[in-house]
């Protein structure tokens, strides 16, 4: 895929783990962090130990809580770990901040590493709770909106529940309530055509995260949706006279020239880049398009890997496409999967972004906040494939 739209090889109705909340559980090491995530999940998710280090790659839970929302949680490497690994160990732990939407800050007695983790969060702008494990060490009181004690060793379901309480009082706009994808653009009783390609880059059997998402999306609105292919666009038109069709963006093209003008015509990827990232930074750059100079660098931000076939929408298509409307040479680079946007990200004067399917809102707008920085124009698949096809 490629963000929204070529990403069908890999995502399906039963992978949609990165578009929940996720949740950093921080700290040093053999504060009860791995305790924590087991005591929440109500299962024995992460390995528990009294030797440092045990945490070495981070441990990811998924958990429903109820009424809110669908959340991961991550069980990380202690920050103040000195083992023969501890730097890589720490580095991801840091890493993963940029993939949180929050953050549980485990301590025993508060210290330095206490102090650098608060202000790494605050860096990020990253929502956070402070839990004390209270087991063999004396509570403390902190200047915190958020904070609790508990003897993790022997907590009960109350004291479980207060957690929760605090993740959901932290994380409102993430909850089932928000709309996402659609926003105002969709009320109840509205009809809506979704034209879902089964085409060569299509999952066997599955749709693709978006669509499912967009689905499901519908009919919690109360809307009325309407599921076909292309080739079944023009009939399903006829039929229920819808006020919005969604579409992928590769074949916005072929799309225009069915719909109605009166209808409106999105992509899966413009609702998702609505939901996940900055719309009005994205509208911003797409204006860099028009003043692309002939040797300009262009960068492809893809968020997931996968194997590259001649349909790639972001290797393959969006560069032609781009060629082709502006009518000059440019020079693409690509990278992919978690992986940030490079530390000069100034020299390239666009960088296009997927629309994250695979990645936490979190990480997509780590990449958006890095380009911003840098005054780097930076603009979503979806939307630039509508302007230049």
């Amino acid at each position: 895929m490629q963000g929204t739209d070529n990403n069908k090889k890999r995502i399906s109705q039963s992978t949609g783990r990165e578009m929940r909340s996720h949740i950093g559980i921080y700290g040093g090491c053999n504060v009860g962090k791995s305790s924590l995530i087991n005591l929440i999940t109500g299962a024995n998710t992460a390995i528990v130990s009294p030797y440092k280090g045990t945490t070495t790659d981070i441990v990811r839970k998924s958990y429903e809580i109820i009424n809110f929302a669908p959340v991961v949680f991550l069980d990380t490497a202690g920050v103040d770990d000195d083992s023969d690994l501890s730097t890589e160990r720490v580095r991801k732990s840091m890493e993963s901040l940029s993939q949180v939407d929050m953050a549980i800050l485990l301590f025993k007695e508060w210290g330095r590493a206490e102090d650098e983790l608060m202000e790494r969060f605050k860096r990020v702008s990253l929502p956070y709770i402070i839990v004390q494990n209270i087991w063999e060490t004396t509570p403390i009181t902190l200047d915190s909106r958020a904070m609790m004690s508990l003897d993790i060793s022997c907590a009960e379901t109350l004291e479980v529940d207060k957690i929760i309480e605090l993740i959901k009082s932290t994380l409102p706009e993430r909850s089932y309530k928000t709309p996402r994808m659609f926003g105002d653009m969709v009320v109840s009783g509205d009809k809506v055509v979704l034209v879902c390609p089964i085409d060569s880059e299509a999952p066997a059997g599955r749709l693709i995260l978006p669509q499912v998402q967009a689905i499901r999306e519908l009919l919690d609105i109360g809307a009325m949706a309407t599921v076909v292919q292309l080739e079944q666009l023009q009939m399903a038109i006829e039929l229920t006279n819808p006020k919005l069709v969604v579409v992928d963006s590769q074949i916005i093209a072929k799309a225009k020239a069915i719909v109605p003008k009166e209808i409106k015509l999105t992509s899966f990827s413009i609702l998702l880049a609505a939901s996940k990232g900055d719309i009005e930074q994205y509208k911003a750059g797409l204006s860099a398009v028009d003043n692309l100079k002939s040797g300009d660098r262009v960068l492809i931000a893809e968020s997931c890997t996968h194997q590259v076939s001649c349909e790639d929408i972001g290797r393959v298509k969006i560069p032609k496409w781009l060629r082709e409307y502006t009518n000059i040479e440019l020079d693409f680079d690509i990278i992919s999967g978690r992986e940030p946007l490079p530390m000069d990200v100034e020299k390239y004067a666009l960088v296009v972004q997927c629309g994250g399917c695979m990645v936490t809102r979190s990480e997509l707008n780590s990449r958006l906040r890095s380009a911003k920085e840098h005054n780097t124009p930076i603009v979503n698949f979806g939307m630039l494939i509508q302007k230049i096809v």
